[in-house]
């Protein structure tokens, strides 16, 4: 029989009822974890099913339209929880801890995040987002692992070794989540019994049918002996800890808490690992997301009320275990969901959606605008794309795992901007960004709008490459007439309507790191 294992496979190890995985192979995981130069972690947070970024992040301004197309889900403005030094945004209100995380100055909130043509499979597009990949591109490598590929070819001859003694990435709990898979294989292991992760680390083994099941399970078990080395400095590093923080909620009532718990207790432990993902499930709501008497409650409330919680007391125990300026949080979705509430009182797959990053190091803000959401909404409309994935991951592998930047083409295997996210300070050598520089700025725009026929689209470059995509209502990337090195300055080119069907399109331009996102309209 041939064997779907690899040589390299997760350790399950076991701490306070929740099983671990230790992650070496995975494409992902290897793209994560450059453990040159720097003590810096990343805990990777995965919203499993597609996390309602609109009643999440809550683009006030846009209340009118967002009341027709929304009407038996939409949050009271009343509830809205407002943010420090926006008018204009705000967030569900079961997210008081988040609110008061940006408040403090360390939440970041990018607006609109998607990749071109949306893919709205679950699996299909959690395997975009692990590899890194276009919508319509399969790759067999992650996004960051095809650098520390190259920053680790020997891996895992060698490890644990005196440099790193302990594994390049955790994941907590009892299944493997899709984002922490490679793209054509799964590089982890899980054992869900308490049982049996203790038998395994002490060497006792249920006996092995004779069958070839069972001639399959003595060789998982065998290959997952190799892994005990790393079973032992787990143990050790949260015997170090005895005490923390009181924030969280009582075990049980929380599993992400639970699971952010055991990671601030390995990072403070003494763990050099790099990675550590956990995970909230529960987000596709296609029914019953509100209750109808009441829709600041319901299953999306219950959902951020324990995202809000778990982030918020996370942030107090690392500064409890004065490791906060060791770690960045980031909170991710396959995608986020349509514009427009279905009659279940939910909502339906969908395309771009906002995410969170935290920490100390995280420079507070909203990058992006609120989506803008036209008074005539459809029901395949969906959020506009502002930023590509891939832009928040190059941000974070530069500036947080502080990757150089001659790496990041090779890596994301295109040129993605990089954002505002982390302080300049994180990493030495960083830029500053330059983003925010032309706020205000109406640097893309068209007319005459609404057209029929043809319109023009004037644009201004800083200079350098800048690009111009043309998305349809649902996301779908249909033209891209501008791409490539343009001298500073402002143009104007000729967009002419090739039989596109009447309705709200985009103008996304990038510039360097900055982008702007128009609506165009088509009448017939």
């Amino acid at each position: 029989m041939e064997r779907l294992y690899t040589p390299v496979v997760t350790l399950p190890a076991l701490l306070n009822g929740l099983s671990f995985k230790a992650f070496a192979g995975s494409p992902l995981m290897h793209a994560l974890t450059n453990s040159t130069l720097t003590d810096h972690v990343l805990v990777l947070i995965q919203l499993n099913g597609g996390n309602d970024g609109l009643n999440t992040v809550i683009p006030l301004d846009q209340y009118s339209a967002l009341s027709l197309a929304r009407p038996n889900i939409l949050i009271p403005d009343t509830a809205v929880l407002p943010l420090s030094g926006s008018t204009v945004t705000g967030l569900h209100p079961s997210m008081t801890g988040m609110q008061q995380i940006f408040n403090n100055g360390r939440l970041n909130i990018v607006q609109g995040v998607g990749y071109p043509s949306q893919n709205f499979s679950h699996f299909r597009s959690t395997d975009i987002w692990l590899s890194g990949s276009d919508a319509n591109q399969v790759l067999s490598t992650g996004w960051a692992g095809r650098y520390l590929n190259y920053e680790y070819p020997n891996f895992p001859t060698g490890y644990p070794n005196t440099t790193m003694p302990d594994p390049l990435a955790l994941q907590i709990g009892s299944t493997v989540s899709m984002a922490l898979q490679g793209p054509s294989t799964s590089m982890g292991m899980a054992i869900t019994d308490p049982t049996s992760f203790y038998n395994l680390i002490n060497g006792i083994q249920d006996p092995a049918p004779n069958t070839p099941a069972g001639k399959e399970l003595t060789y998982v078990r065998s290959v997952a002996q190799q892994s005990n080395a790393y079973a032992s400095v787990i143990q050790t590093a949260a015997a170090n800890i005895t005490q923390q923080s009181s924030s969280y909620p009582a075990a049980g009532t929380n599993s992400l808490a639970d699971q952010l718990q055991i990671v601030a207790r390995l990072i403070a432990g003494g763990m050099k690992t790099k990675i550590y993902m956990v995970n909230l499930t529960g987000f596709d709501n296609h029914s019953s997301q509100v209750d109808a008497n009441d829709t600041t409650t319901g299953t999306h409330a219950d959902l951020l009320t324990k995202l809000s919680v778990a982030i918020s007391a996370f942030m107090d125990d690392l500064a409890y275990l004065s490791i906060e300026d060791r770690v960045v949080g980031m909170t991710f979705s396959e995608f986020g969901r349509r514009i427009m509430s279905n009659a279940s009182e939910g909502t339906d797959h969908g395309a771009a959606a906002p995410l969170f990053v935290f920490g100390k190091a995280v420079q507070s803000g909203i990058v992006g605008t609120n989506p803008v959401i036209p008074m005539g909404t459809t029901v395949n409309d969906n959020v506009a794309m502002q930023y590509d994935f891939r832009s928040v991951y190059a941000s974070i592998l530069q500036d947080w795992l502080c990757v150089p930047n001659i790496d990041l083409n090779t890596i994301l295997l295109q040129n993605f901007q990089t954002l505002p996210i982390i302080q300049s300070s994180a990493c030495s050598g960083t830029a500053v960004h330059e983003l925010n520089q032309a706020a205000g700025e109406n640097l893309i725009s068209n007319y005459p709008n609404p057209f029929t026929s043809s319109t023009y689209i004037n644009f201004t470059s800083k200079g350098g490459h800048t690009s111009i995509q043309i998305f349809n209502g649902e996301g779908q990337l249909l033209k891209t007439p501008v791409d490539g090195d343009y001298p500073a300055g402002e143009y104007k080119i000729w967009f002419e309507n090739e039989n596109y069907a009447p309705g709200v399109y985009y103008a996304r331009l990038q510039n360097g790191s900055l982008q702007q996102v128009r609506n165009m309209l088509i009448v017939q």
